[in-house]
């Protein structure tokens, strides 16, 4: 951990100190590579572990609900729960409250594995993250995880590359 206080990136008179976005795409890429090793046997990697920690908290109803929750195009979806299946981590079962739909259901295997895994991702993410004292780190996973659950609740349909010609001339929800 770093006591020294960090310094003031300048650039022709311009301070990026206080650049979110910038910052993001510093720690996001940062994030990928600490913890992209200890994902190497997960189907797809991040995605496959993200699916499956949803599948063991076990709140979706069914494949589509869960490509929803998860921003995955359900055809994507088909796919990865295959390669799940196939690695012996999820079952696809009967839903009890529609049996035309299929339950994703984690196996005994699939717990143990996420559970690995999420030991090994969080002392990834203790690596990236040793800039910073036990209670700032708290706070930043806390703080971070409260715009998460904030952030969700917007519509994130558009495509990612769409801009307008203003980016202040975004629609009122509601309009």
């Amino acid at each position: 951990m770093s006591t020294e206080p960090p310094t003031t990136p300048v650039a022709n008179g311009v301070d990026f100190a206080g650049d979110f976005g910038l910052s993001l795409l510093v720690l996001l890429r940062a994030y990928r590579t600490v913890v992209a090793s200890a994902l190497d046997d997960v189907p797809q990697g991040a995605r496959g572990y993200q699916t499956l920690a949803v599948v063991v908290r076990g709140d979706q109803e069914n494949q589509l609900a869960l490509a929803t929750y998860l921003g995955i195009d359900r055809t994507v979806m088909t796919y990865l729960i295959d390669d799940l299946v196939t690695a012996g981590l999820v079952e696809r079962q009967l839903n009890p409250a529609d049996r035309r739909q299929r339950k994703i259901v984690a196996t005994a295997r699939g717990v143990d594995t996420l559970q690995d895994l999420q030991r090994q991702v969080r002392e990834a993410e203790d690596r990236l993250l040793e800039a910073l004292d036990e209670d700032e780190c708290q706070a930043f996973r806390t703080l971070l995880s409260r715009i998460a659950c904030d952030v969700r609740d917007m519509d994130l349909t558009a495509a990612p590359c769409d801009v307008t010609s203003d980016p202040c001339d975004v629609a009122e929800p509601g309009s």
